[in-house]
């Protein structure tokens, strides 16, 4: 991929977090470099935008969290989804998939409209 790092669209970050966390409890950064990897490093989610973002799902009560010790031993929150997390991710990316399928058609087209 090339050195350009893709914005990521209003509303995006709910899915992207809700299917990072579908793998089991992560802690936040985790949960971004999960998502840097998995993009191929298009997406790079900044601390000051995750955080925020995942206190949000929680107030939702689209996550969960509970502290923990991560892999280094050093204490971290992690993040889980809920029973509501999992149905709203089921919503989220039955949207996201039209969307895409949407833009795609644009994206692709390769003939003017016929009343223009």
């Amino acid at each position: 991929m090339n050195d350009e790092k893709l914005g990521i669209l209003k509303g995006a970050m709910d899915v992207l977090i809700l299917k990072a966390l579908t793998w089991g409890p992560m802690h936040g950064y985790a949960v971004s470099r999960w998502i840097r990897e998995i993009t191929e490093e298009a997406f790079e989610i900044q601390e000051g935008v995750l955080y925020p973002a995942l206190h949000r799902l929680e107030g939702k009560g689209w996550i969960d969290s509970e502290w923990g010790l991560s892999e280094n031993n050093r204490r971290a929150k992690f993040y889980e989804l809920t029973k509501l997390g999992r149905k709203q991710l089921e919503t989220e990316m039955s949207t996201w998939s039209r969307f895409a399928e949407a833009v795609g058609k644009v994206v692709d087209a390769t003939k003017a409209p016929d009343w223009a």
